[in-house]
């Protein structure tokens, strides 16, 4: 019985960081499912980040990854005096994944965002990592929508 305890109690960390590791690896990662052929949900992936530079195009593993896009992002502050950053800016970058399943195929798409912030030490600013911007988000799900929708796929 103390053997299956110490087991337990043993375990159950590994569980539990494996948890928290696979929710952190999905967090903001959203999916759309589409009734198209492969082909089209590719090209309409492809279509709804046009206006980035790829760093990653994929067909065969259905991997468009975009490079990072500086976003200007006036008005931020650092530390107890809220001192402004002069040339604060976030910078962006999206990852798409399109893949094939039984009879529709599943395009999934994150937002990978870092602010230009105030680090200190030896390295005053640097990039951080934050939450992706919903505003983003939902901009390139209108986008996947429609390109889908022009190609005469349904959406859920």
């Amino acid at each position: 019985m103390k053997k299956l305890l110490k087991l337990r109690i043993r375990i159950l960390p590994l569980f539990l960081l494996g948890g928290l590791a696979g929710c952190a690896l999905m967090n903001g990662m959203q999916e759309r499912v589409s009734t198209c052929n492969y082909d089209h949900a590719w090209e309409a992936a492809l279509e709804a980040v046009k206006d980035r530079s790829t760093d990653t195009k994929n067909k065969e593993d259905g991997l468009i990854v975009t490079q990072w896009l500086e976003i200007p992002m006036p008005g931020r502050t650092y530390g107890v005096f809220r001192r402004d950053v002069g040339n604060s800016r976030d910078r962006s970058r999206l990852t798409l994944k399109v893949k094939r399943l039984n009879d529709v195929t599943r395009i999934s798409f994150v937002e990978e965002r870092q602010s230009w912030v105030f680090r200190g030490g030896s390295r005053l600013f640097g990039w951080a990592p934050t939450d992706p911007s919903e505003e983003m988000m939902r901009d390139i799900q209108k986008r996947l929508d429609t390109k889908l929708q022009e190609h005469g796929c349904a959406v859920t």
